[in-house]
């Protein structure tokens, strides 16, 4: 395998879509500081999208405070940076399935900073619910037994607890 990051692409920016399951947030101090760097250091790293061919549209998987810069219905849009990329924003295409694209989004997020707890009970449950096992989950996410655990208690949904191997996984720990 490639690395995507060998071949960035200029996409115009009403040709992304943000995806419907991040659970990043960055408060707004952080926000500024990221226009402020964006501004002076141009875009350092592309935004990671799957393409959505029957759409012809890029999904955000990664960087989506970065493509929010660009986007002009976005309340964090900045007008210098679009202007000065002329619309286009670096893109980094990832070919893989909804939950291996989720999991991607999780461990781009986790490796910088921190999550919306609702947003993160949100995406085990959509997980469970595609059928990933808790062993999947806590390997692509990387989340430990307790975590995960916590998470489901949290969402009081009683068929986040159906999965049998989640018990055998936190009783030999």
């Amino acid at each position: 395998m490639i690395s995507p990051v060998y071949n960035i692409i200029a996409v115009p920016i009403n040709k992304i879509q943000a995806n419907s399951y991040n659970p990043n947030a960055v408060a707004p101090p952080e926000m500024k500081l990221l226009e402020i760097s964006v501004w002076e250091d141009g875009y350092t790293m592309p935004c990671v999208c799957y393409y959505l061919e029957k759409d012809d549209i890029y999904e955000i998987v990664d960087g989506y405070h970065r493509y929010s810069l660009m986007n002009p219905a976005s309340k964090l849009f900045s007008k210098r940076i679009y202007d000065r990329e002329k619309g286009l924003l670096p893109v980094s295409i990832i070919k893989k399935e909804l939950s291996n694209r989720m999991a991607s989004t999780i461990r781009h997020n986790r490796a910088r900073g921190s999550h919306s707890i609702d947003l993160m009970v949100n995406i085990v449950a959509e997980l469970k619910d595609t059928g990933m096992s808790d062993q999947w989950i806590m390997r692509h996410i990387g989340m430990d037994a307790e975590e995960l655990l916590r998470l489901k208690q949290i969402s009081g949904l009683a068929a986040l607890f159906q999965d049998r191997e989640f018990t055998e996984i936190l009783n030999k720990q």
